[in-house]
């Protein structure tokens, strides 16, 4: 079939990549001009594990059409996928601008034939209504369809991603479900063409609750990091082992044990927009949310926490030189939006202490958001009080302490007794953790993780 992704970020280019692969056309529709150059060329403007493979081999089978250009995209397509960001507004609301946006280019450059509309951008309920709105509203004023007939040349859905960055690739490929919402036959069975190749069991639902389900999974997900974490601090206080309180549970088939692992709370593009976005709608609504309320808070608190413990060691932080390993809001990415890394980076930054930070794909977009986080005064020094380092050894080197932020695979396998001859005090503050207590100890570090003993 014939597709147009709207949008060729972490959600589109990699739904673009995975339906080249299956045989598809895919064009891939992003403004930026620099950015689709690189898509041509087969190369990804940011780092996905198996990404830059699967662009290449698209591209170059002429499946994979990266474009700048409505007019190339849609005229022939049969599906359109809307797959733009939904960055939250200072109230906790989705902004659809871009979403609307795309909506209009797409009806203004529609060519012939019926087409599917699906969002796969994550947006309120009754956004798919909104689209067709905007979409009649353009077609209908084209000279060929004022007898009213606009409507009858397409159909809008809703149809989920559930991909984890750093895992978009496979998550995408091998999806444990379709969601395909939409109130149309023609549509459904369109759809269902399109992902008939893929495993996963189909949901077909409508559109309502297909948007529904897309902030309710990520909502519950956030619920047991933030869960998990508040178990977290009471093992602090009585003695328990929390990563053995969270094997006990997740046996449960019932709890399962995914997200079932205390650290310094989530991050990323979606669950810290999808939570606030969910709750708005609610309080929209006139209903309050409580449960949801307590996560988002739980999450905020979480890093503060965290700081709390390295402050009553270090105190005072000022002058002091803190290490720290990971940047990124998880590991296998270099995305650092709401990272809880950065948050805690800066504010030791704005206590006095000089950081010294290593990881392995973020550091450049770390230190540009880390610049903008930062006083006047402390920005033009930034290069002083935040310096990134090619290796986890010049980070460690007379340090006062470690922090591990973010869960890469490669800081358990570094040289941490070579790494403790290198600081100044060996302390190490494990913030997702990562490494094992009684070794780390046997090593002579001070060794202090979440929820551990």
């Amino acid at each position: 079939m014939r597709i147009a992704i709207i949008g060729a970020g972490y959600v589109g280019l990699t739904s673009a990549a995975v339906y080249a692969k299956l045989g598809h056309t895919v064009f891939a529709v992003r403004k930026d001009a620099e950015k689709v150059e690189m898509l041509k060329r087969g190369e990804v403007p940011f780092y996905e594990p198996g990404l830059p493979e699967l662009v290449k081999d698209g591209v170059q089978s002429g499946r994979l059409i990266p474009t700048t250009s409505y007019a190339e995209a849609v005229p022939n397509a049969e599906v359109i996928f809307i797959c733009v960001g939904t960055p939250p507004l200072s109230s906790g609301e989705a902004d659809l601008s871009q979403v609307f946006a795309a909506a209009r280019e797409v009806a203004e450059n529609w060519g012939e034939g019926y087409k599917v509309i699906a969002d796969k951008s994550t947006v309120p309920v009754g956004t798919a209504q909104k689209v067709r709105k905007v979409i009649e509203e353009v077609l209908v004023a084209r000279p060929q369809n004022r007898s009213g007939l606009a409507t009858s040349q397409f159909d809008v859905a809703s149809c989920p991603e559930f991909l984890r960055e750093g895992s978009a690739v496979h998550d995408t490929l091998n999806p444990d479900r379709v969601v395909i919402g939409t109130d149309s036959e023609r549509a459904r069975a369109v759809l269902s063409k399109v992902h008939e190749d893929l495993p996963g069991e189909r949901v077909i639902t409508d559109i309502r609750t297909a948007e529904m389900i897309k902030y309710a999974s990520n909502a519950f997900l956030a619920t047991k990091i933030s869960f998990i974490n508040e178990i977290a601090n009471v093992c602090d206080e009585v003695g328990a082992n929390v990563d053995e309180v969270a094997r006990g549970m997740g046996l449960d088939p019932r709890i399962g044990s995914a997200f079932l692992k205390a650290g310094i709370g989530y991050g990323g593009a979606c669950f810290p927009k999808d939570t606030k976005a969910l709750h708005s709608i609610a309080f929209l609504h006139d209903y309050d949310f409580k449960l949801l309320k307590a996560v988002i808070e739980v999450n905020k608190a979480q890093r503060r926490h965290f700081l709390r413990k390295v402050r009553q060691m270090l105190a005072p932080l000022a002058g002091k030189k803190i290490g720290i390993l990971g940047l990124a809001f998880k590991n296998n990415t270099d995305d650092v939006r709401e990272s809880a890394a950065l948050d805690i980076a800066s504010w030791l930054i704005k206590e006095g202490a000089q950081v010294v930070a290593y990881d392995p794909q973020a550091a450049e977009n770390a230190k540009a958001v880390i610049k903008a986080e930062l006083s006047p005064n402390q920005s033009s020094a930034l290069d002083s009080v935040f310096i990134t380092c090619p290796t986890a050894e010049e980070a460690a080197r007379d340090a006062d302490a470690l922090l591990v932020l973010t869960e890469w695979k490669e800081f358990c396998d570094l040289p941490w007794s070579d790494l403790r001859s290198m600081m100044n005090q060996a302390i190490v503050f494990d913030g997702r953790n990562l490494l094992d207590s009684k070794k780390m100890r046997e090593l002579g570090f001070t060794y202090v993780s979440v929820g551990r003993p």
